[in-house]
């Protein structure tokens, strides 16, 4: 028995329904939040969640727009002050796009983030989704917003593959081509899809018996084939560079006025070699200064 096509006719409503039945209760998503905040929010908002989990981000998020809660007042704040707060978000040279994004948003654009995707990729830190994320769902623009949840459904749905290969340009090809039409229902199509692969088509264990597109979907028609799992794999953080530099931070951010002498920064760390690359990469990325001898978060 053939099955139906995915095509924005019969689609959309289906997932529509289901979203606005199933979806989480994230903070972003509600319309206080929008009222208070709006697209800084939603870019805060993104810049935190790149791969760091939604439990991890949500008190981190609040935090940070009670201290900031325009471009225009963290423009005002330094690097290091930045980076304190990032705390243990990781991966903190997304902390100092942030800010260079916040000064350009406020010398660029009167401190007001833009609405047009061009102008948002133009922005320190800010690619393809992230710039169609805050067009879409601060702005209410049509525009397909791809993210990793959504190039699974995407591939599984349309593809019949179990994972999805390397993120290209065929993925917002495919996105726009199953978009709604209208407006306001795009919106909400592009989150249901980055919803329904974060919580029911997900990498390791589907739950394909709990997907309102199972019908239609032609991964599950061909009965789920294994087709390789194509995700690149995260590097392990117990012992790694990462975790040194993590270190690194931490103890910055404890120090007094986050000044540390250079020969004491994580001292005891048990590799001496790995304990130097974390500082200097953290030199290297404007994370963090040397100054006679003395290593400080960016002033």
């Amino acid at each position: 028995m053939p099955v139906p096509s995915i095509s924005s006719t019969h689609l959309p409503p289906v997932l529509a329904d289901w979203y606005l039945r199933s979806a989480r209760d994230l903070p972003w998503r509600r319309a206080e939040f929008h009222d208070s905040f709006g697209a800084w929010g939603t870019l805060v908002s993104e810049f935190m969640l790149q791969q760091t989990p939604v439990g991890r981000v949500i008190p981190h998020l609040e935090a940070w727009l009670e201290r900031w809660p325009t471009p225009r007042e963290m423009a005002q704040a330094t690097p290091a002050q930045v980076v304190q707060q990032w705390a243990n978000l990781g991966y903190p040279r997304r902390a100092l796009w942030l800010h260079r994004a916040a000064i350009e948003i406020t010398e660029r654009h009167g401190g007001q983030v833009p609405r047009d995707v061009d102008a948002l990729l133009a922005l320190s830190g800010i690619g393809d989704y992230t710039a169609r994320a805050v067009a879409v769902f601060s702005y209410g623009d049509r525009h397909p917003v791809v993210d990793t949840n959504t190039r699974r459904v995407l591939a599984r749905a349309l593809e019949g593959r179990s994972q999805p290969g390397p993120a290209a340009r065929r993925d917002l090809i495919a996105m726009d081509a199953v978009l709604p039409v209208n407006v306001s229902e795009s919106a909400v199509f592009n989150a249901a899809m980055m919803e329904l692969g974060a919580m029911v088509c997900t990498a390791r264990a589907p739950k394909c018996e709990q997907c309102p597109i199972a019908a239609q979907c032609a991964w599950v028609a061909s009965g789920r084939p294994d087709t390789g799992d194509d995700r690149r794999r995260q590097a392990r953080y117990e012992g790694s560079d990462r975790q040194a530099r993590g270190a690194v931070l931490k103890a910055l951010r404890a120090a007094d006025d986050s000044v540390l002498p250079l020969d004491s920064v994580i001292h005891d760390w048990t590799d001496a070699a790995q304990r130097d690359r974390a500082i200097d990469s953290l030199i290297e990325d404007g994370l963090a200064e040397a100054v006679d001898g003395m290593l400080r978060l960016p002033r």
